[in-house]
């Protein structure tokens, strides 16, 4: 699968059930050998917050009870101007011509800019061992070690074969993922039909993920 920017359109009319988030929650850390670490450590790289914690800017406070009692699945944005990757030293993140901003683990020295500079909270640092957390390994993903940055990826081991990435799978066709550039798109043609908000838009890292309310 190819794009010119990825972008990913989660309708959360359709993702309200606990079971439903922590199902999709599993299936992107089993794959990607995303340690279970015991908190306050907590490395992930999707989970799932409340209407406050998903939109800080000043969002309607008489919206819908039923919106205003959603969780909201979270991750990495994939920002179109990235904030991360501005600061890393080494170069260890960096934004693809595709829009995945992805982490080259190897060269990363463990500064930690790029959390501090991320407006999302969508990395996580490895202050322990992962593989101590890992009840088995998944094949197909590379294990991190200890001192690196981890977050979502889009699934790009995925996309490279022609998959598309987990949580996409996983939601039963409430996220679609697609190419943002392409007017025939699976996502351009859910921003086409409902509205949607992005997090923290003012900032200008362009996020390209989006949410139906």
């Amino acid at each position: 699968l190819h794009a010119t920017q990825w972008a990913m359109v989660i309708d959360t009319r359709k993702l309200q059930e606990p079971e439903r988030l922590e199902a999709i929650t599993r299936a992107c850390h089993s794959a990607h050998n995303v340690p279970a670490t015991p908190p306050p450590q907590d490395v992930k790289w999707i989970w799932h917050d409340s209407l406050d914690a998903a939109f800080t800017d000043d969002v309607d406070r008489f919206l819908p009870q039923d919106v205003l009692h959603r969780r909201f699945l979270l991750l990495c944005n994939h920002c179109a101007k990235p904030a991360c990757t501005r600061v890393c030293p080494t170069g260890a993140t960096f934004r693809r011509d595709d829009g995945i901003v992805v982490m080259d683990y190897h060269r990363c020295v463990g500064c930690r800019y790029c959390m501090a500079a991320c407006p999302y909270g969508s990395r996580s640092f490895n202050f322990q061992e992962p593989q101590a957390y890992l009840a088995q390994t998944a094949p197909g993903y590379p294990p991190r070690t200890r001192g690196v940055v981890e977050k979502c990826n889009f699934c790009m081991e995925r996309l490279a074969v022609g998959q598309m990435p987990l949580c996409v799978e996983a939601s039963e066709g409430a996220i679609a993922f697609g190419d943002m550039n392409d007017p025939a798109s699976p996502v351009r043609a859910a921003l086409a039909e409902n509205v949607a908000l992005r997090r923290k838009p003012a900032l200008g890292t362009l996020p390209c993920v989006y949410y139906i309310l």
